[in-house]
């Protein structure tokens, strides 16, 4: 594991909406997240977490990533935006207690444009995976 002693340094979210809470691996193609999954996560409905929070770790887990490479630069964190889901696959809802590990891989990046594969795994076992294109905004907020 990274240590990253506050993972919201390296993504814009913040509380109630940070859906990863560890940095597990960075590569220059790939990173791995994990998250415990809590009761009260605003995507839990009678303790199974639904399928936006499903999409919204992977696109944090791309975001920490962009994050990670920006604070080692001595960069700000930038904000990006979810342009596209494709082939999304839903395999199972896992339940409040819960950790997800989560792997992105950078397929393609050309200018502002990010294209990654993304796939959650629990106990082992899939969960969902699917492509992403994330858009980031080079201006300063």
């Amino acid at each position: 594991m990274i240590n990253v002693e506050n993972i919201q340094s390296l993504i814009p979210q913040r509380p109630p909406f940070v859906m990863i809470d560890k940095l597990l691996s960075f590569s220059e193609t790939t990173t791995t997240t994990g998250f415990s999954i809590k009761a009260d996560n605003i995507f839990v409905e009678n303790g199974t977490l639904k399928e936006p929070g499903l999409v919204e770790n992977i696109a944090q887990t791309a975001a920490a990533r962009a994050g990670y490479v920006s604070q080692t630069a001595n960069k700000p964190v930038l904000v990006g935006y979810i342009g596209a889901v494709n082939n999304l696959q839903i395999f199972m809802l896992p339940k409040t207690g819960d950790e997800l590990i989560t792997e992105i891989t950078i397929e393609n990046q050309i200018f502002d444009v990010t294209l990654i594969s993304g796939k959650i795994t629990c106990n082992g076992q899939p969960v969902a995976q699917c492509n992403m294109k994330i858009f980031i905004n080079q201006l300063k907020n």
